[in-house]
């Protein structure tokens, strides 16, 4: 097979635009707050900052998530420093809660539409 444009189109080779997720955790306070994220499937924006977090020896999940959430134009809203706190000391790192609906968008975005391989059958030794 000939690597063309049309070819990697037609194999699904393209991430396509963001999906809209909607969220919510319990923040400190213990209220329930509810959002909508933009979830981007991973790419090569995914990629690349996941290297770019393994090089800096950054934080691998704080990557991963800069990565995915963006705005409905695909643009991210976050750097790793945002969620780990190095940008705002002041501010601190993302609520853990948070963190957690996010990482959960996520693999309910990268997991849209594959196939989960089924439990193998079990024997119980009886014939």
């Amino acid at each position: 097979m000939k690597l063309t444009m049309d070819v990697l189109k037609e194999s699904g080779a393209f991430t396509g635009r963001p999906v809209e997720k909607e969220i919510s955790w319990k923040n400190k306070l213990g209220k329930k707050i509810k959002a909508t994220v933009f979830i981007r499937p991973e790419g090569y924006q995914t990629a690349v900052g996941n290297l770019l977090a393994h090089n800096a020896r950054a934080d691998g999940v704080a990557g991963r998530i800069a990565a995915s959430v963006c705005d409905e134009e695909g643009k991210p809203i976050f750097t790793p420093k945002d969620i780990t706190g190095e940008a705002d000391p002041g501010r601190g790192a993302l609520d853990g809660e948070l963190t957690i609906a996010l990482l959960v968008a996520i693999k309910e975005v990268n997991d849209l539409g594959k196939m989960t391989a089924s439990a193998p059958p079990t024997n119980s030794g009886a014939n």
